[in-house]
């Protein structure tokens, strides 16, 4: 979607994201958020299609409900209203790694066709010609929650790549036997929200498809940035654009400034 079409339609590719993040969340307890748009997202799904959802932070915060937006995973707001205060080791040790999280959140600089994420370097890890924030607990999240949701607000082809630099968080293997013997906790990445449309995972291939295309995006867009044959479905469908409802609340009560969103 062009900044223009964006315009166009009455809210950002950022909302856009958000929102439809947002609605993956219906009927989902449990989800384990950082800051920024995931943090937005989950707090919007509270407002409206999960009310009963409980954000976890890594920094050790259980049902939190911040009054503010966070500026870090360590921010004090976070605690505000929260039903447990723990430590990290805690939160990942008898949370995620005891399998109780429904849902996390993850998001890289880089994703290849079955979902593995990069958020170690760019280039040789030696030498790197970027070196990025690392794994943090995302490398946990992708094999201990039950379902991963990724965001990637910016689909190009050097996000969309053939083979990431570094592999932080794994996804799918497309030896599903192999997959099946791992013995990890989650069962992967279940869905890709981008500013041009969502992905799920193939059952048989545990490749990445495209399932629904957001307006003013064409198959062609799509095409031009994803660095391999991106798989369409048969029923490809539009996405649904944001309510009002929901842009407001993103707008006046989540992020006001605009920090994430626009």
């Amino acid at each position: 979607m062009t900044a223009t079409a964006a315009s166009e339609l009455g809210f950002s590719r950022n909302e856009q994201v958000i929102v439809q993040s947002a609605r993956w969340l219906e009927g989902e307890r449990i989800c384990f958020v950082g800051v920024g748009m995931p943090n937005i997202a989950v707090n919007l799904a509270k407002r409206t299609v999960a009310p009963d959802i409980q954000m976890v932070y890594e920094a050790g915060v259980f049902g939190a409900e911040p009054m503010r937006l966070p500026l870090s995973i360590g921010d004090p707001t976070l605690v505000t209203g929260a039903t447990a205060v723990t430590s990290m080791f805690e939160l990942f040790a008898y949370y995620l790694q005891a399998g109780l999280i429904d849902v996390g959140f993850l998001q890289g600089l880089e994703i290849d066709r079955y979902g593995n994420l990069n958020t170690t370097v760019i280039g040789d890890y030696a030498r790197p010609d970027k070196r990025l924030p690392g794994s943090g607990g995302a490398c946990e999240i992708a094999i201990n929650a039950r379902r991963v949701f990724v965001m990637m607000p910016r689909q190009q082809k050097r996000s969309f790549v053939e083979k990431p630099y570094f592999r932080t968080s794994p996804g799918h293997n497309p030896d599903r036997e192999a997959e099946r013997a791992r013995g990890w906790l989650g069962a992967g990445p279940y869905v890709v929200i981008t500013d041009l449309g969502e992905y799920r995972f193939d059952e048989g291939t545990g490749e990445m498809m495209l399932v629904t295309i957001n307006a003013g995006v064409s198959l062609d867009d799509v095409r031009e940035n994803t660095s391999w044959e991106m798989k369409v479905a048969d029923d490809l469908k539009e996405s649904p654009a944001p309510t009002d409802e929901e842009l407001r609340l993103i707008r006046e009560e989540l992020d006001p400034e605009g920090a994430y969103s626009r």
